[in-house]
C-alpha cells in the first residue's frame, strides 16, 4: 500500500535540521504510519528526523511548544510587589523606585510594567465588578460631597453639595456648603439627622481627610479623626469607611450626587447660597422623595413611611456643637484670617499671636486671657468684617461693615484722616517714616 502527501503538508527537507511541527503535520505523520510507511521513509517525505516521528507516532499527538520556566529578577517580591502596587495606585515608575530602594533590585520600568499587568486587570475587575445588596432599615446612611457649577446672583461659582443617602427607603438629603471641610461634613450630616427624623446604626463615607486619619488597603485597619469620632458618640452611630479605592461600597450615594446635580441643580439659577439651599429642601420633599426608584420600585417617601422611620434611633435633646480653636498672628492691617475671610482686631495687637475660637456662629478672638475682638461668622470667601472701634486712634475708620477684598477701601469723608502726628506712629514702628 503507498500513499502520497499532500504538497501543503511536505515541508523541504533541510538536511535532517527539523522545524516546529504543526498540528496538520503530526496528523500527517500518524496516518502515514497507520497505512503502515515506516519511520524512515515517514522522516524522509516529511524533512524532519526519524526521533521527531517516533516521538509523535508513539504519543497521543500533537502538543504545543512549552517554553521552560526562566529566573526572574523579581522572584521572591510578588507579595510585596502585590501590596505595594495597591498601596501606590498602580504607578509602575514609584514601585521600580521602591524595589530598588527597599530590596536592591534594579529592572526596568518594562520589566515592573509586565510583572504588575495581571494586578492591573485584577483591579480592573474589582471596579466593573459590583455586588449589589440591600441594606436592612435603620442600618445605614451613605454621605458624598460633590462639586457643582451653579449661578448664584448671575455668576457661575463651583458649589460644594452634600448629599445623603438612607440605604433602605433611598430617601435623599442635600445642602449646599461654600467650602468642603470637617466643619461642613459634620454640619450636613446633623442636619441630614434632623431631616429625617432619626439616626442610623452607622454612617458610610469615602477616606477624605477630614474625617478619616488613617485607612490601611491591606489591613482594612482604619483610624478615624478625633472630632468625628466625638460626633459619632453625641449622635449614638458608628462611623464606617469605604475600602480603599472601592467607592463602590457607597454606589447608593454616588448616584445620588449625580441626581442632584443632572435635576435639582442643572438649568436653574439662584439669588445666593441659602436660596439654594431652600430649593434643595423643596426638592428633596416634593421631587426626589416621591419619585418611583429604578431600584426599588417604590417611592422613597413611602418605602421610609412603611419601614425605615421606625427603625432610626429617636434624636438625642441637643444638637452637637464644637468649638475651633486656632492661632493667629493679627497682620499688619489690623485683622485675622479665618476660613479665607478677615476680621478686625484692636490695631495694637499687629503682629501679636492671638487665639481665636469659632463657635455658635461667632468669632471671639483673645490675647492673655481677655477677649478684644468678636464678630458674627460670615458665610461665603474673602469677605471682610470691620469693628470701627478697633481702628480708634489711627484713622476715622468707617461704620462697621463687610467689604470684599476685591473692592477699593472708601473712607467716610475723602481720605482717611489721621488723627494723631507722625511721631506716635514712629515710636510705634520703632524708626523714622
Amino acid at each position: 500500500m503507498s500513499a502520497t502527501l499532500p504538497t501543503s503538508l511536505r515541508p523541504p527537507a533541510e538536511g535532517g535540521v527539523d522545524h516546529v511541527q504543526t498540528p496538520e503535520e503530526v496528523a500527517a505523520m500518524r496516518h502515514l504510519h497507520d497505512l503502515g510507511w515506516g519511520i524512515k521513509r515517514i522522516a524522509r517525505e516529511m524533512g524532519c528526523s526519524r526521533n521527531t516521528v517516533r516521538r509523535y507516532v508513539r504519543g497521543d499527538g500533537w502538543t504545543p511548544y512549552a517554553r521552560g520556566a526562566r529566573d526572574s529578577a523579581l522572584d521572591g517580591v510578588g507579595d510585596w510587589l502585590r501590596d505595594a502596587f495597591r498601596q501606590h495606585r498602580g504607578n509602575a515608575a514609584v514601585l521600580r523606585d521602591e524595589l530598588a530602594r527597599v530590596h536592591g533590585v534594579d529592572v526596568s520600568l518594562r520589566t515592573v510594567q509586565r510583572a504588575v499587568a495581571p494586578l492591573r486587570r485584577e483591579i480592573r475587575a474589582e471596579a466593573r465588578a459590583t455586588l449589589r445588596f440591600e441594606t436592612p432599615p435603620g442600618r445605614q446612611l451613605q454621605i458624598d460631597f460633590g462639586v457643582m457649577t451653579v449661578v448664584l446672583g448671575g455668576v457661575k461659582v463651583r458649589a460644594h453639595v452634600f448629599v445623603a443617602t438612607l440605604g433602605h427607603s433611598r430617601r435623599l438629603f442635600a445642602q449646599a456648603f461654600a467650602r468642603e471641610n470637617q466643619s461642613a461634613w459634620l454640619a450636613g450630616l446633623e442636619a441630614a439627622f434632623l431631616h429625617f427624623g432619626g439616626v442610623p446604626a452607622e454612617v458610610l463615607f469615602d477616606n477624605t481627610r477630614c474625617l478619616v486619619k488613617h485607612h490601611d488597603p491591606r489591613t482594612r485597619e482604619v483610624a478615624f479623626n478625633d472630632t468625628l469620632l466625638a460626633f459619632c458618640r453625641h449622635w449614638k452611630t458608628a462611623p464606617r469607611a469605604c475600602a480603599p479605592y472601592r467607592a463602590q461600597t457607597k454606589g447608593k450615594d454616588e448616584r445620588g450626587v449625580g441626581y442632584v446635580r443632572g435635576n435639582a441643580i442643572a438649568g436653574r439659577a439662584f439669588e445666593d447660597l441659602q436660596d439654594l439651599n431652600a430649593w434643595l429642601a423643596r426638592w428633596c420633599r416634593e421631587v426626589a422623595d416621591l419619585r418611583v426608584h429604578g431600584t426599588t420600585g417604590e417611592r422613597p417617601a413611602d418605602r421610609f413611611e412603611t419601614a425605615e422611620a421606625a427603625a432610626l434611633a429617636p434624636l438625642v435633646g441637643t444638637r452637637w456643637s464644637k468649638q475651633r480653636d486656632l492661632a493667629r498672628i493679627v497682620a499688619t492691617d489690623a485683622f485675622v484670617d479665618v476660613d479665607t475671610n478677615r476680621y478686625s482686631v484692636p490695631w495694637r495687637h499687629i503682629g501679636e499671636t492671638v487665639h481665636v475660637a469659632v463657635h455658635h456662629g461667632e468669632v471671639v478672638v483673645r490675647h492673655a486671657g481677655h477677649v478684644i475682638a468678636r464678630h458674627r461668622v460670615v458665610p461665603g470667601r474673602h469677605q471682610r468684617v470691620v469693628d470701627p472701634r478697633h481702628l480708634a486712634g489711627i484713622v476715622a475708620a468707617p461704620a462697621a461693615r463687610v467689604q470684599d477684598d476685591d473692592a477699593a477701601p472708601q473712607a467716610p469723608h475723602g481720605d482717611a484722616e489721621l488723627l494723631r502726628p507722625l511721631a506716635h506712629y514712629e515710636a510705634v514702628v520703632g524708626g523714622a517714616w
